[in-house]
């Protein structure tokens, strides 16, 4: 068992030692998708966090600019599939966010129609 470990070991680290390897990670085709998950990082986090703070016009935005990422990371060749997981991961993050946003707007337009009728009701006393 300790061979076969030791040989999956040894081709790892050839690959990783391997030219095509360093020349791949020294590239931006490699950074600039690492650098870009701040966004989808961003987006999961706030998940927790009150959803008045959220802007609908900015999570509109980013669903569309991670919809055309997505489509350019198939469209280049090579393929960048590491970009093209973080602009899904952020899509589905951002419809996240849209949805808490929606949700929250509902609510309060709900509570503020239920104020104005407790408002118009006329005192009996």
């Amino acid at each position: 068992m300790s061979q076969a470990s030791g040989s999956i070991a040894n081709r790892i680290s050839q690959k990783l030692a391997s030219k095509e390897f360093r020349s791949y990670f020294m590239r931006f085709h490699f950074w600039g998708p690492v650098a870009n998950w701040g966004i989808p990082l961003a987006a999961i986090a706030d998940w927790k966090k009150d959803p008045a703070y959220i802007s609908g016009n900015m999570t509109v935005a980013l669903c569309i600019y991670s919809g055309l990422f997505m489509r350019f990371a198939l469209a280049v060749q090579p393929k960048n599939y590491l970009l093209f997981a973080c602009h899904a991961t952020n899509e589905v993050a951002q419809l996240v966010q849209g949805y808490r946003f929606l949700q929250y707007n509902k609510n309060a337009d709900n509570k503020q129609v239920q104020e104005q009728k407790v408002e118009e009701k006329p005192s009996t006393a």
